[in-house]
């Protein structure tokens, strides 16, 4: 399966973003997606997974409360709405796919796109 993230952009503190992971290929139910960031010298770290099935979700303790994935069988989509955005959310965010359901394990994603850039001015 191929990934495409898009929908980054520079946005003030306290700003909204959303992005949008298309893919191609077939998901299956037990399949899951998640978002990921990466930010200048730091790891890529886990912000939340949606299994593509079921659409359960699991946050991250960073993101919790501000963002919100969602997944669009139809257009074969995942989508995470950003609120509250601040300084420190600034990153390359990548989705990827994972065929074990719910994941917050990097390893456990066989299948990433090229990323979108989020830069926050504080």
């Amino acid at each position: 399966v191929q990934l495409q993230a898009s929908g980054g952009g520079s946005v003030q503190a306290g700003g909204s973003l959303r992005l949008s992971c298309r893919t191609s290929g077939r998901l299956f139910s037990s399949h899951g997606m998640g978002w990921f960031r990466q930010a200048p010298g730091k790891e890529r770290e886990f912000l939340v997974a949606i299994r593509w099935g079921a659409g359960t979700t699991y946050y991250g303790d960073s993101v919790k409360g501000r963002f919100t994935v969602s997944r669009d069988k139809a257009k074969n989509t995942v989508d995470l709405q950003m609120n509250d955005l601040k300084y420190e959310d600034t990153a390359i965010y990548y989705c990827a796919r994972t065929r074990e359901g719910i994941s917050s394990r990097r390893s456990a994603y066989d299948s990433w796109g090229q990323g979108t850039q989020v830069t926050v001015s504080s």
